[in-house]
């Protein structure tokens, strides 16, 4: 197998463990080193595997969802969706390049914030839109909508992120079509993915009450400032 799917593979299978342990992740983490092995991986895959990994756990803790909250940021999303995907259409590689580099770090200093925002109806639908705007563009949404929920219950988080991301991925994969980001090239670099992100989901399940929460958040930060740096410098070297 070619060392590239290999080191993909990888990235997705961490990706999915942090998204499945604290509720969001998985773009963040992988999105600006997949786009250095092959800028065919974002937005589109990455947005399918998003998809996917969030059925999954959006399945596992149905229970716990609550729609009635998320319903002003599906409004919120659809005209975020339109944007993301204007703004895919004007740029090039080495400019999403950098726009995955800023959104990165941008998200790990929204996540290192220390007050609290309380997720209002109208602050849900602007958490919405710059969700769709950035998951369209990037596959980056989950900061605005965690930003919101991070002072949530643990499984509320996950049940009510993952439902959120199902409908949010379904939209952006909609609107890469007509642009060109979601062909069958695209859904067929996907498949490879998909077991190694369910094997991290199954991994995330298993130990997720014996790793401490914050130990994960704290390795996955890491990883997103060293991979947000290295899209920038690749974007301007």
């Amino acid at each position: 197998m070619d060392l590239g799917i290999l080191l993909a593979m990888t990235l997705i299978f961490i990706g999915s463990f942090v998204q499945s342990s604290i509720g969001f992740g998985l773009a963040i983490v992988t999105a600006p080193i997949l786009f250095q092995i092959s800028p065919s991986y974002v937005p589109a895959p990455i947005t399918v595997v998003a998809l996917f990994l969030s059925v999954i756990n959006a399945s596992h803790h149905r229970a716990t969802i609550s729609l009635k909250g998320l319903w002003m940021a599906f409004i919120g999303r659809v005209p975020g969706s339109v944007a993301g995907a204007f703004l895919l259409y004007w740029v090039d590689a080495n400019q999403l390049s950098l726009w995955l580099g800023v959104l990165v770090i941008l998200a790990v200093v929204v996540s290192l914030l220390p007050f609290r925002i309380q997720p209002t109806p109208n602050r849900m639908m602007i958490a919405g839109f710059f969700s769709g705007f950035f998951g369209t563009s990037s596959g980056i949404g989950g900061p605005p909508m965690a930003l919101l929920l991070q002072h949530q219950e643990g499984n509320l988080i996950r049940a009510n992120l993952s439902a959120f991301f199902v409908v949010s991925s379904l939209l952006s994969l909609i609107v890469q079509i007509p642009i060109g980001y979601m062909t069958m090239h695209h859904f067929y670099l996907s498949l490879p993915l998909l077991p190694a992100s369910y094997l991290g989901y199954k991994v995330a399940m298993r130990y997720i009450n014996r790793i401490p929460k914050k130990t994960v958040r704290q390795a996955s930060l890491a990883i997103c400032f060293v991979s947000g740096i290295t899209a920038i410098v690749s974007a301007l070297s």
